[in-house]
């Protein structure tokens, strides 16, 4: 009873590692078909700048809001214990280096995530079930050049912009706690960030929204064209979408910190 208890787990455990790793391959697979597009010239930038404004303008009320008040949390979090410490002095510049290395790029990936990949993967999925992937595919024409390229492009191009902005709302949430809640002098605020803040910083914080973009885009594709099973499906799709682009974000953003700021 036992050992057949054993070889049932052993069993399931092979399963999911199966599953996970094909999934990964496909995913890869279908981002070099991607990839292979793009690099061929052979996009439709009404589609793409239409992508565009989806996924970056639409969601920029959500991403400058909660960019901005994190930037206050965080800085009314470490105001305190500075102050407290006599090194206000440095605030400034923990503040510019935590939001530009990695409040900026990780915060505005998952609220993206959160709203991008369930849009895409939602639309994708209906576009499935309904047959109407299956239908561009009988009418000759390739759903990865007129499905998966645009958004993928959107999302690549887009996703540092808006790191850009969610810095500065992040940093100026921070000012704004710090002078007028914490009592810290601006002028010093202001030239600490100066002094501590590199470009190395800026560069790769908006350096991973280009990676954090092309994931995002590229797992919601696969989970929107690979849905099945009618309405129940289609809800799946969106929330496995979502689940894996935030569990991916966290992964690559671990080795490229690792790589970029040890």
């Amino acid at each position: 009873m036992i050992r057949k208890q054993s070889e049932e787990r052993l069993e399931d455990v092979g399963n999911f590692v199966l599953v996970l790793f094909g999934g990964i391959g496909e995913v890869v697979l279908l981002l070099w078909s991607t990839l292979k597009y793009g690099f061929r010239g052979k996009t439709d930038f009404r589609l793409v700048v239409y992508q565009m404004l989806k996924v970056g303008v639409e969601s920029l009320p959500i991403g400058l809001t909660s960019a901005l008040f994190v930037g206050m949390v965080f800085s009314i979090q470490i105001a305190t214990e500075f102050v407290q410490f006599g090194a206000s002095d440095y605030i400034g510049g923990v503040m510019a280096i935590a939001v530009a290395r990695e409040l900026g790029p990780a915060l505005t990936g998952i609220v993206i995530s959160g709203r991008v990949a369930a849009s895409i993967a939602a639309e994708l999925g209906t576009m499935k079930v309904t047959e109407q992937i299956d239908a561009i595919s009988a009418l000759g024409s390739n759903p990865i050049k007129y499905l998966v390229l645009p958004r993928f492009i959107a999302c690549t191009l887009m996703m540092p912009l808006l790191i850009v902005l969610a810095d500065v709302f992040c940093f100026l949430g921070g000012y704004l706690v710090a002078v007028y809640v914490a009592k810290v002098n601006g002028v010093a605020y202001m030239e600490s960030a100066q002094n501590m803040l590199a470009l190395k910083d800026i560069y790769g914080g908006v350096a991973k929204g280009f990676v954090f973009g092309a994931l995002l885009a590229v797992i919601a594709c696969y989970k929107g064209m690979t849905a099945k099973g009618g309405a129940k499906g289609v809800g799946e799709a969106t929330t496995s979408s979502v689940v894996t682009s935030l569990i991916a974000l966290f992964i690559a953003n671990y080795f490229l910190t690792l790589a970029m700021f040890k």
